[in-house]
């Protein structure tokens, strides 16, 4: 099922920034566990799974409508990114990491979903109409 998913992308890069999100929020205190580690890890694993999930589905409308919540979801992350180095407890060198490729990661995924739109505005409904 993820076979052809792995091709895309904005899903490969997604999947990196839920790697480095987990590596980063191993160093949070201890008392963050169910705040700010929990959130980020949320959110960033929000964002690979809704390109799954909406690349399964048969309806371009529906594909579409689950890369917009991936989009919220990275938005939603840049924000704990942003606070997280802010109260330092993200490393200036994890906040290199993870805010360009969180970047990268949003830049590709509004391509795909321009794509999808395009598609839908060309009067494609499924990803049968494609062929």
């Amino acid at each position: 099922m993820l076979e052809g998913v792995r091709k895309i992308k904005a899903w490969q890069l997604a999947d990196r920034l839920v790697i480095q999100v987990y590596r980063a929020t191993k160093s949070f205190p201890r008392e963050e566990i169910y705040g700010l580690t929990s959130q980020m890890r949320r959110c960033a694993v929000s964002v690979p799974a809704n390109i799954v999930e909406g690349s399964l589905r048969k309806n371009l409308k529906e594909y579409a409508q689950f890369l917009y919540i991936a989009m919220g979801s990275l938005g939603e992350l840049e924000y704990y990114i942003h606070l997280t180095k802010e109260l330092r407890y993200l490393t200036e060198e994890q906040h290199k990491t993870l805010d360009p490729l969180r970047e990268e990661t949003g830049k590709t995924l509004f391509g795909l979903i321009r794509w999808v739109e395009e598609q839908i505005n060309k009067g494609k409904k499924t990803k049968s109409d494609l062929a």
